[in-house]
């Protein structure tokens, strides 16, 4: 059986989440998706009267038999079909019902808790003239952890993820099939086991929540939190290749990145440095330089040891550095996104107007994605690069080809083994996909819906896009950690500095060192579990912090007049 190694979940630890507040995070969606008993949710305490002033502003442009787009009209290019008050609300159920067209295997549970929560908090700013009911059931069924069953695709990402959020609509009035406790289980009985009375949509409340960015921001939050994780696993894997390789730890000196003073880079420089701190077996630069006798005149030699690196281990912060940058204008978006009210039409209480327009286009989201993904996938190029350093004797610095463990005699095993050949051939496949799936989705806008959507974002398939490119990096990264682990062990582990002494434990304690050829793939699981559950990151927080503490100042720029 494979150890998960889930982060320990003992109730309510962080601070609660309120909704229609204009405070919620990406990381704070992100972490309660992940663990949803770690916070509480709460109602902002001027929401419910903002919500009640848009529905009432709603009802009263309802009762005067004006058309109101998707509350008396209908949807789309049908928004010229004007129907009277009497028949409004059957509008949004035949709305839902009619949008379950989904397809492909469901989105995973936290992506969807995250879009339930980014929705909640969309109704509950005010203006979408739903019901205070409705935003409370949307908290509820977060509380008991009912959620539904979304299929993965279906959204052009204009006009909101209106297939998607339909399953999440459906659930609310009680119908569809929902995971309750991760039990698949009716939408009503889950509801009524767990005190919760579905609703039937009133005027524009289908609408309201259909027609948002919450299924593409769901994934967004998820693939950001995991590839934040995989960047700080990215900068273990450098500073075990240098150990590895013997490699020099000058290129991760301060002043070369103060030099080139990009923050995510020089924040990687740092950590990688500080994980080095004490190792015996990474070298100093001046090292090298004196073991090659000097010369004078005309003299000619081979230096005896190389001044430089390969780039994939002296480049390597300018690679997770530029995933470190990435991901925090990406976040300062997402945090926008979240705290919009991003559906269509709003109501403004302060007039009692009506305003169409387009809010619901994922344009910001889809951009920040396309730029992550494509970001992660470098990430996972420059781990495959290291692993292919590391098995092959030609430049793994005097290790044993595929780090096959050498044998004492040479008629027993000699030959027979492999080590990680097969491992490195599937790494090489991982991140050729993670590269292929980096193209952007925002470029392949369609004109759909008879013409109405003719411009949409498809932000919904670049966040997808973006969540799988880090899964299939994180398993690179496990194939590249179990690999370079194997590498220090041959090499000498007593003289690995603390910091990755102690990540090689964690490792050691799912994957055992390969002394014969066997199976490595429920090992990589294991090691893949540690990854994406945070733990390994966790183990290396402290030494990141003390890394990010000892940033020096950026020089002052010399100017030459």
């Amino acid at each position: 059986m494979v150890p998960t190694h889930a982060l320990p979940q003992t109730g309510a630890t962080g601070a609660a989440l309120v909704l229609g507040s204009d405070s919620l995070h990406a990381e704070d969606v992100a972490d309660f998706a992940r663990h949803p008993d770690s916070r509480e949710i709460s109602l902002d305490a001027d929401a419910g009267a903002r919500v009640a002033a848009a529905q009432r502003v709603k009802d009263e442009l309802v009762a005067t038999g004006q058309p109101v787009y998707g509350v008396t009209t209908g949807f789309g290019d049908s928004c010229g079909r004007h129907i009277g008050p009497a028949k409004a609300a059957a509008l949004q159920r035949n709305l839902i019902s009619g949008h379950l067209a989904g397809s492909g295997e469901p989105a995973p549970a936290e992506v969807t808790r995250a879009t339930m929560l980014i929705r909640a908090n969309c109704l509950a700013r005010g203006y979408s003239g739903v019901r205070v009911a409705l935003v409370e059931l949307l908290a509820g069924c977060l509380r008991e952890d009912i959620l539904p069953i979304i299929p993965q695709r279906g959204s052009v990402g204009a006009s909101g993820d209106l297939v998607p959020l339909a399953y999440l609509a459906d659930m609310l009035t009680g119908n569809g099939t929902v995971l309750h406790r991760g039990e698949p289980r009716p939408a009503a009985s889950a509801l009524r086991q767990a005190g919760l009375s579905p609703l039937e949509l009133a005027p524009k409340e289908g609408l309201a929540l259909i027609n948002g960015t919450s299924f593409m921001s769901g994934y967004a939050v998820a693939a950001v939190r995991a590839a934040r994780d995989l960047a700080v696993v990215a900068d273990l894997c450098t500073a075990l290749a240098v150990e590895a390789l013997q490699a020099s730890a000058g290129p991760f000196e301060p002043f070369l990145h103060a030099h080139k003073p990009h923050p995510g880079q020089r924040a990687s420089a740092a950590r990688i440095r500080h994980l080095l701190k004490g190792s015996k077996l990474a070298i100093e630069h001046q090292d090298r330089v004196t073991a090659n006798p000097r010369l004078t005149g005309d003299a000619f030699q081979m230096l005896r040891a190389g001044l430089q690196d390969r780039y994939s281990v002296r480049c390597a912060p300018h690679v997770t550095g530029v995933l470190n940058d990435t991901l925090d204008w990406v976040t300062d978006w997402l945090d926008t996104e979240i705290n919009s009210t991003n559906d269509n039409p709003l109501f403004d209480p302060r007039t009692g107007e009506v305003h169409h327009g387009g809010n619901f286009y994922g344009g910001h989201v889809g951009q920040a994605m396309d730029a992550l993904k494509l970001a992660v996938a470098g990430v996972g190029d420059l781990l495959d690069r290291q692993l292919a350093l590391v098995v092959d004797e030609k430049s793994n610095q005097g290790l044993t080809a595929n780090l096959v463990p050498p044998v004492d005699d040479a008629d027993y095993g000699s030959g027979l083994h492999h080590g990680f050949k097969a491992a490195q051939i599937a790494s090489s496949s991982l991140a050729a996909e993670a590269l292929k799936n980096s193209a952007p989705a925002t470029a392949f806008s369609r004109s759909t819906e008879s013409h109405n959507q003719d411009k949409v974002s498809m932000a919904a398939t670049a966040a997808r896009d973006a969540w799988q490119i880090v899964e299939l990096v994180q398993n690179v990264a496990a194939i590249d950690l179990a690999a370079l682990c194997q590498a220090v062990d041959l090499r000498g582990s007593d003289r690995m500095a603390p910091a990755t002494r102690a990540a090689h434990g964690l490792v050691r304690t799912v994957v055992r060192f390969v002394d014969e050829d066997r199976r490595l793939d429920t090992d990589l699981a294991g090691l893949v579990a540690l990854i994406r559950t945070g733990e390994l990151t966790a183990l290396l927080a402290a030494s990141d912090a003390e890394a990010a503490g000892e940033l020096p100042e950026q020089p002052r720029r010399c100017r030459v007049h």
